[in-house]
């Protein structure tokens, strides 16, 4: 007795003889016996049957009847395609455009998306695009017009790209009308585009595309085209991030986090920025970075912070670079590190941030930073270009690179012509200028115009210009002898925290011939300034607790600000610790010795 297997079979070859029946029975077959319906599309394929090529392309491409195999699945669409199949050449054209897609995934869904392939083959799609564009498909259409308005430099056609565009959307076909959308807000020479681009958006959108949702989220957000409506806009933006749509994410969550368009919503916020960030948005990674490191919202979290901004900085995002470095120059959330600081201001400035590039010449002349050579740094380039281009700020900071001999040989008077031409908006250049006038480096020394250019820069509350302004009043250069005036200027800039201004201070109160003798106010001022590791102040607070001047007489204490002197290198600070020392021990030996009498 045969088997109904082999009967099955035997009854498959006979029918696969004529193609025609071979696919009808295929079709029958789809469901309940995938494996045998694969076969016998095959075989109505191989006899020429383009539909059944087709659907043996679908089935390859599925994973249907066999193991999934896109390069299978794109051979058998090209026997459909030559033979004049119009789904097949639209399937094929998708194929080389956007690689391959997710199983029976067609063109509505990935025009005006993010391509999974990573070298489309636009030549190739545009043959097959356009060849069923001909016949009047409307997928085809929309495709051949992407490729017209967004391919190769060398394919693009913007007129014939508006044209198809214009033809799908006729055919309501949903992309078509977002690329017609799309291309009619290009247009100038349109009347009313914009209201013509708005309705063909809601068409789209009404079909679900994501794309047509975030466009008339972003027109609503900022009223383009229609009213303002910010709780419109937050809708729209969510309906486009729930179907995956990375910006409508990054919108969506700063608007919770904002509290635009509705009721703050920091966890939700957070969430959608966070989905983003794991999608391989480097943006929406740069705003977590930012959420975390500003607080506000949501509790400050440093370590959170340097995720953030790394996971962006490793996509090549510069200002996540830039602020990576930040977090590792002050130790926040990372353990603090100027090389690697420097590291990643260095990838930025190297991208072209020209605040990163500010911040590495600065960490540079600072020194610390023990793993870059100035010399293998072209940072005296990047300012050149900046100010030569009109930057003030890079003329300032080209300025400080010619001064200090920063990757170029020193040079006074260029850095003194490019210090003025920035000081007319820099403040720091202002500065500088007016210690180049003061010095005589670069150009003619003239003290009275260092004091205008000090004066400039103090009254934008800069505390070096302050301290250097009220030097020249009790110096009388380039202003009247004044230390009324010396001392204003000094107390703006301790406000500020300059130790320099503490400790003159504190010299001018001790000072009996400059405002009186104030051992108390002299006192409170070394301490301050020694505080802040001046060694100066250090050595004066270490005086003044041996003598008990303002204060009771510490003996103790003089010591230890003696030593911290000394630490701080201070001229004669560890000389008079050991006079201290012998005093001390004169002065005991002497005790005993009356003791003993």
């Amino acid at each position: 007795m045969i088997g109904l297997d082999i009967l099955h079979k035997l009854l498959d070859r006979l029918v696969a003889r004529s193609p025609k029946r071979a696919r009808a029975r295929a079709e029958r077959l789809s469901k309940a016996a995938p494996e045998r319906a694969l076969a016998l599309f095959v075989a109505a394929a191989e006899a020429g049957d383009a539909e059944a090529a087709f659907i043996v392309g679908e089935r390859y491409l599925e994973g249907k009847g066999a193991l999934a195999h896109p390069v299978s699945a794109a051979r058998w669409y090209q026997l459909a395609a030559e033979a004049g199949h119009v789904e097949a050449q639209c399937r094929l054209a998708a194929l080389h455009l956007f690689g391959v897609p997710k199983a029976a995934v067609g063109t509505d869904e990935r025009l005006f998306e993010s391509a999974d392939s990573d070298a489309p083959d636009y030549h190739a799609a545009v043959v097959w695009a356009k060849k069923a564009a001909e016949t009047g498909a409307p997928d085809a259409q929309a495709m051949l017009a992407f490729i017209l308005s967004s391919g190769p430099e060398e394919l693009r056609d913007p007129d014939a790209a508006f044209e198809w565009y214009r033809k799908s959307a006729a055919q309501d076909c949903p992309q078509g009308r977002l690329g017609y959308a799309i291309a009619l807000m290009l247009r100038t020479d349109i009347a009313n585009n914009a209201l013509m681009a708005r309705d063909e958006l809601l068409r789209a959108s009404e079909a679900g595309l994501p794309t047509a949702h975030y466009l008339l989220g972003a027109a609503a957000e900022g009223g383009f085209g229609t009213a303002l409506d910010e709780a419109e806009a937050r809708r729209l933006y969510s309906l486009a991030a729930e179907a995956q749509h990375i910006a409508a994410q990054i919108k969506l969550g700063l608007m919770l986090l904002e509290g635009r368009g509705g009721p703050v919503d920091p966890l939700n916020g957070e969430s959608w920025l966070r989905r983003a960030a794991v999608a391989g948005e480097s943006e929406a990674a740069m705003h977590l970075g930012e959420l975390y490191s500003r607080g506000g919202t949501l509790p400050p979290n440093y370590i959170e912070a340097a995720h953030w901004f790394r996971t962006a900085a490793e996509q090549g995002h510069q200002a996540a670079a830039r602020a990576l470095g930040t977090l590792y120059l002050t130790g926040a959330g990372v353990a603090r590190d100027p090389d690697e600081a420097a590291a990643w201001f260095k990838r930025a400035a190297e991208a072209g941030d020209t605040v990163a590039q500010a911040d590495l010449a600065v960490l540079l002349q600072d020194g610390g930073v023990t793993t870059l050579d100035n010399r293998d740094l072209p940072v005296h380039e990047w300012f050149e270009r900046a100010a030569e281009q009109g930057d003030l700020i890079g003329a300032f900071n080209y300025a400080v690179c010619l001064a200090e001999g920063i990757g170029v040989p020193r040079n006074d008077a260029r850095a003194a012509f490019w210090l003025k031409k920035a000081a007319d908006e820099v403040v720091s250049a202002q500065y500088w200028y007016g210690r180049m006038l003061a010095d005589g480096r670069g150009l003619d020394q003239d003290d009275r115009e260092a004091a205008v250019w000090f004066e400039r820069a103090a009254d934008d509350g800069m505390a070096d210009a302050q301290v250097a302004l009220g030097e020249f009043y009790l110096q009388g250069r380039g202003v009247p002898y004044d230390p009324e005036a010396a001392k204003s200027r000094f107390l703006s800039a301790a406000e500020a925290g300059h130790s320099g201004a503490m400790f003159a201070l504190g010299i001018m109160h001790n000072d009996g011939t400059i405002i009186g003798s104030d051992h108390d106010e002299a006192r409170r001022w070394f301490s301050r300034a020694a505080e802040q590791d001046h060694s100066g102040a250090a050595l004066m607070l270490a005086r003044y607790a041996a003598q008990g001047l303002g204060g009771p007489k510490d003996v103790e204490a003089a010591r230890v600000w003696y030593d911290r002197a000394a630490a701080l290198c201070a001229q004669g600070a560890a000389e008079e610790l050991a006079t201290l020392d012998l005093k001390l021990t004169e002065e005991a030996k002497a005790q005993v010795e009356t003791e003993m009498a």
